[in-house]
This record gives C-alpha cells, structure tokens and sequence, in this order.
C-alpha cells in the first residue's frame, strides 16, 4: 500500500489549523494566523511517530503531548487555568469535527445492507478537508457563539411571596423598560402558571407592547435575588396572561433591576 506523506501531513496540518483556529475564536484568544499556523506544523508532525514500533497507549501518550506542544505554541502559558482551557476546548473541537466527518463518511464512502455498512470505493477524505471541514467548522462555531450570547443572558433568581419560596429561571430582555409611572420601580413578568394565589389589591401598569396596550396585574415584592447581581428592593412582579414561549425561562428581567 503506497503512503503520499505530503498528503497526510497536509490534511493533519489542515485539521490541526482549522481547530485551534476555532479555539482562538471562541475563547477569544485573539492570536495571529502565524501563531495558529505554527501549533499546527508541530500538530502535523505527530504524523511521523506512526513509523515508530510503538504500542497504542505510547502512542496515546505522545499524541496528548504534541497536542500540548500545539497549544503552548499557539496561546502560549499564561496560568493554569488559561492553560487547561485551552486544552479542553481544543480536545472538545475535535471530537466535534472528527464527528461531524465519520458521519458524511458513513453517508457517502459507506453502502448500508440491511444493519450491515461496507465500503464503496469512494474516498472522501480529501474532499471531506477541503470543503466539510470549515464548513462544519463554521456552523459549530455560529451555534456556539449564539449559545453562549443567549445563557449569557439567563439569571437564577428567588424571592419568597406569601410565605412561599420560588426559585425559577429568568431571561434578561432589554426590550423590557416597563416601570411604575409613580414610584419609578422597575417590573418583572412572570408565567401565570407560576403565582397560584390570588393577588390581593393588586397594582395595576399600563404597559404598550407591539399593536396592544393593556394594563399589567402586579404585586409588590420587599426582595428579589439574582444570582450574580445581588438582592433588589421594591420590584414589581406583573403576571403575563400567558407563558413565556422560551425554553426552561419563568420570568423575564428589565435592564432597570440589573442597574439597582
């Protein structure tokens, strides 16, 4: 069997780039093409240990090494924790990769019969670096980031009403500039679901979404917790007529309780 070196250095070269360039992108590292660059030529070379009379775990060994030797070129020490990080996010990406290519493997170089998958004589290697790779390098990358804006947008938050605890996920919408016309206290929407008492003297705010005003039943809370920011005096809860459409979210939060 012939072995093009150049060509299987080239593709570990490609795979080694195109992942620590996602690591420098999502953790924004901020370093140089060159930088990335150089960590993958090192990367690239672990390909020459496979002419070595080695046993697998050796080899395990000296491939978690040259992956050290990547990120310590590439981001160079800063502290451990910077480190580790690096390293996580390097071996998570390339799981996400090497995934996402054995699965276009399986559905184009492989023919199923029955459970039975065999070769079909396509090779999709080459191809598969050269056009499915950035490509599931990019949308791992879009997802990502979307992920991590919208948690970033999530609190955990408490407050005890009529003698009752609540604890219950809220989601930060800028949008929400709702507040007491009077007294200027910033109000919070919560699922209808959540609050089965009914409110005694409730207050009402007039509120002015897209094509509806109305008015807002509200009840008064002495404090509010938000995990990460603190405790809030004075807040108004208003009950939604119905649920919040998103996924595990409770309550929504304004930018005016965030500000105290």
């Amino acid at each position: 069997m012939k072995v093009y070196l150049d060509l299987v250095f080239f593709i570990n070269f490609g795979f080694d780039f195109l992942l620590l360039l996602s690591v420098s992108y999502l953790l924004k590292r901020g370093v140089s093409i060159f930088s990335c660059i150089k960590g993958a030529f090192v990367g690239a070379l672990s390909i020459f240990f496979l002419f070595l009379p080695l046993n697998s775990f050796t080899l395990f060994l000296l491939k978690v090494m040259i992956s050290i030797f990547m990120v310590l070129i590439t981001f160079r020490f800063q502290n451990k924790r910077y480190f580790v990080k690096n390293m996580i996010y390097l071996y998570l990406n390339s799981i996400v990769l090497g995934g996402g290519l054995y699965v276009l493997n399986v559905q184009f170089a492989m023919e199923q019969k029955g459970l039975i998958f065999f070769h079909s004589g396509i090779s999709m290697n080459v191809w598969l670096l050269l056009f499915a790779s950035p490509v599931i390098i990019y949308f791992y990358l879009k997802q990502m980031k979307q992920l991590k804006t919208n948690y970033a947008s999530y609190y955990q938050v408490s407050f005890t009403w009529k003698k009752k605890k609540y604890h219950m996920t809220a989601f930060l919408d800028t949008g929400n500039q709702i507040q007491d016309p009077y007294f200027k206290r910033p109000v919070l929407l919560i699922n209808p679901s959540i609050i089965k008492n009914k409110i005694q003297s409730p207050i009402y705010i007039p509120y002015h979404a897209v094509g509806k005003d109305g008015l807002l039943s509200c009840f008064l809370l002495d404090c509010i917790h938000i995990e990460g920011i603190g405790d809030r005096k004075k807040v108004l809860v208003g009950i939604l007529e119905d649920d919040i459409r998103m996924d595990g979210v409770e309550m929504i939060l304004g930018t005016k309780v965030l500000e105290g």
